[in-house]
Order: structure tokens, then C-alpha cells, then sequence
């Protein structure tokens, strides 16, 4: 995948890479508790610093095949790793996709993931030909919802039990759509 690092405030937004492998992987662990029930399956794949070593190769290689996009969130000055954000589910025949996203606890409430997800919607929109991207959230998780309503995403529904979370609930998700106006 070969993308121009995005740049704003003092964050940068870049691919995954190797390089990335352990400060990922802290990413995940410290904030690990309040991710393992809506960001399962990249906890679940990193639950130790060897299951990293192999889940950063795959999604590079993802990447390459344009099935599945990973970028990092990183505080310029001290590259830093503070946010996760990847494009997924992507469905070329409309071409649509979902965006999945998470910050580390310590940089909540600052706007940075808002800000984030805005250069990657450009980046869908305008790098990928994304006609549509599509966000599943929690009903109750008001700093994801907050974070695609400031980026113009409008609810398109709720689907009742529609995830299972790590414990096993079956919960419902509110789904968000955003449009490429551009095209």
C-alpha cells in the first residue's frame, strides 16, 4: 500500500509497518480491557507480543491486496503510537467499506480521533474511489458516535442483535453511513 503520511495538529497518520510491531502491540495491551468487547478480533489477535509479530505482517500483506487498510495515529515528535484506524469489509463491486477505530485511553477527549477519521475519509473518498463508508457502533458508546457525527456520518439504523461481545452478549449496533458526495 503506498500512502503519503496525513498530517495534522502535531499526529501523523501512516500504514502500519514492521517497524511498528512492539509499540503496537502496547497500544492494544494498555488499553486492551476497554477494547476486547467491540475491538475483539484485533485484541484477540494480539493478546501477546508473538501473536503481534504475526498479526502486523498479515495486515500489511492485507493491505497490499487492497482487502484491508491499517494505520497508526502517532504524536509527531515522539512517534508515539496513539490511535488505530482501518478500513475493512471493503466491497470493491460498489465500492463500499467500514471504518474501525479506536485511541488510547490517554488521548480521549482531545479531538484527535475526529480529526484522524476525517483524513481517512478523504483518503477513502478521494484515494480509494469509496463511494459509501459504513460505521457500526455500540448504542451506548457516545465518544464513537460523537466522533462519526462530527465527520457528517448519519444513523441508518439499528440492528438488533447483531454482535457478540468477548463475554458472550448479543448486543445491538447502530449503524452509521457516510456518502461520497464528490463522485
Amino acid at each position: 500500500m503506498n500512502t503519503t503520511a496525513m498530517e495534522f495538529d502535531s499526529y501523523l497518520i501512516r500504514q502500519v509497518n514492521i517497524e511498528d510491531t512492539d509499540n503496537f502491540f502496547s497500544l492494544v495491551d494498555r488499553n486492551r480491557k476497554r477494547l476486547e468487547d467491540f475491538f475483539s478480533g484485533t485484541v484477540a489477535k494480539n493478546k501477546d507480543i508473538a501473536a503481534t509479530k504475526i498479526f502486523i505482517p498479515e495486515v500489511i500483506a492485507r493491505a497490499a491486496n487492497r482487502s484491508y487498510y491499517p494505520f497508526v495515529v502517532t504524536e509527531r515528535s515522539t512517534q508515539k503510537l496513539v490511535g488505530y484506524i482501518d478500513i475493512k469489509n471493503i466491497d470493491w463491486n460498489i465500492p463500499k467499506a467500514e471504518l474501525g477505530y479506536f485511541i488510547d485511553e490517554q488521548y480521549e477527549g482531545r479531538g484527535i480521533l475526529t480529526k484522524a477519521l476525517s483524513k481517512i475519509i478523504a483518503y477513502c473518498f478521494d484515494n480509494l474511489q469509496i463511494i459509501k463508508l459504513l460505521v457500526r457502533t455500540h448504542a451506548e458508546n457516545t465518544g464513537s458516535r460523537k466522533v462519526v457525527e462530527k465527520n457528517g456520518f448519519t444513523v441508518e439504523g439499528i440492528i438488533r442483535n447483531d454482535y457478540k461481545t468477548t463475554n458472550g452478549k448479543i448486543v445491538d449496533l447502530v449503524y452509521y453511513g457516510l456518502l461520497n458526495n464528490t463522485l
